[in-house]
């Protein structure tokens, strides 16, 4: 495994963190023996960085860590967790979260608590109720080991708070796609100069960087080397030798083995001229296909009204990309609720407004979903919901007790 270091303190933090937003899941929770097995097998292979925060998984990331970091591999981490600044409305509130949280984490002290989802309007409203304060107490007596902020706002509003108090830490989104993106390049580089220690999220864009389309796979086969669209978007956030930590949400063990290699190799500044351009290629592939910066981050969840706005963007996403037929039809059935019984559709939408205030993308959500709901929903939907409930989930049933009956068939 490759170390960098924390210059504030000499801290050496693997170059790969594992974020604990996006476990394996199995019935709407995690797969508690998955999910374990790929922490362990990442600690086992050098990783010290793990990342949660209040509400992951439902608010079950932490209690689960909790569970699993005992028998000395709390010992082994570097842990890293979140305020949740938007449940914080008073002085007190802080405390309640923090022992909250160290008792879910059943752990006495963290190593990194971040003041989540940063921006300049909360950040200036939690300064006036003592925030720095707070978390500078809390250093003093050694509960927090490190302070800072993840972020998802504009570069000014980054420079801003980057200027306002000698953070320890701060957590952005950075790939390829995103130079430009919240704090960017500008952003990251000017932290590193102000001895910020800089951890990433995101580098692979909610997974759109690893599943890419046609043209943008065209451009990477022309390259020398072999390698898979994760491991290019991996290795060029890990090129900037501004970056600590690259944290990414593994959930699969194979994902897990891939990134580990790629951590060990991937030293800064190592990428090519050539392999730069190929970069500069695939990203102008995606803007021209990709209609809406959606990392699938689920901030904007859940919807008041049932819809599952993540995944109304994915397909709709996935239509330009990739170019697939049949994507109102999926739409229909994982939407439509046709064999679930729930509808989770862009349709639902009646235009709150509380996912907006949520998005870190700053997304027009609501009218975008009125996009997402006339494209692939269209002029008589709930009429098809019906018919996909009386037609397809009878034949589907029946293909089941077939599969079924085969199968015991071949175990007889």
């Amino acid at each position: 495994m490759q170390y960098r270091k924390n210059e504030k303190n000499g801290e050496k933090i693997s170059a790969l963190g594992f974020g604990a937003m996006r476990l394996p899941t199995k019935n709407g929770m995690i797969d508690r023996e998955k999910a374990k097995e790929q922490i362990y097998y990442a600690i086992d292979h050098g990783v010290n960085f793990i990342d949660t925060a209040f509400p992951y998984h439902g608010g079950s990331s932490e209690s689960f860590l909790g569970e699993i970091l005992k028998d000395g591999y709390r010992e082994k981490v570097l842990l890293c967790t979140k305020m949740p600044s938007w449940s914080v409305k008073k002085y007190d509130d802080m405390e309640k979260y923090l022992e909250k949280q160290l008792e879910k984490l059943q752990t006495d002290y963290i190593d990194y608590y971040l003041i989540h989802s940063l921006g300049k309007g909360s950040f200036q409203r939690l300064k006036e109720i003592g925030v720095l304060e707070f978390l500078e107490e809390k250093k003093s007596n050694g509960i927090i080991k490190n302070i800072g902020f993840s972020f998802h706002d504009n570069g000014d509003a980054f420079q801003c708070i980057v200027d306002a108090h000698p953070w320890d830490a701060c957590l952005i989104q950075y790939n390829y796609l995103d130079e430009k993106t919240q704090a960017g390049t500008e952003g990251l580089e000017y932290a590193h100069s102000q001895g910020v220690t800089v951890i990433i999220m995101e580098p692979l864009k909610g997974g759109i960087l690893a599943d890419v389309p046609e043209e943008a796979q065209k451009i990477w086969d022309k390259a020398p080397v072999e390698r898979s669209p994760a491991e290019w978007a991996l290795r060029w956030v890990l090129d900037h030798p501004e970056v600590t930590c690259v944290v990414s949400g593994m959930g699969e063990l194979q994902e897990v083995q891939e990134n580990l290699q790629v951590a060990e190799e991937a030293l800064p500044g190592t990428l090519t001229s050539d392999e730069l351009k190929l970069y500069y290629e695939v990203k102008e592939v995606y803007h021209d296909l990709m209609k809406i910066n959606c990392t699938s981050c689920g901030y904007c969840m859940p919807c008041p009204v049932g819809v599952d706005i993540p995944s109304c963007f994915e397909i709709y996403n996935h239509k330009y990309m990739f170019k697939t037929s049949g994507t109102s039809f999926t739409y229909l059935t994982r939407l439509g609720g046709v064999f679930s019984g729930n509808e989770s559709h862009a349709g639902l939408c009646n235009g709150c407004g509380k996912c907006v205030r949520a998005c870190p993308q700053k997304l027009e959500i609501p009218a975008l979903l009125e996009g997402v709901s006339k494209e692939l929903g269209g002029f008589g939907f709930q009429y098809r919901v019906k018919i996909g409930k009386t037609i397809l989930v009878p034949l589907f049933d029946a293909f089941l007790s077939l599969s079924e009956r085969f199968s015991r068939r071949s175990r007889a």
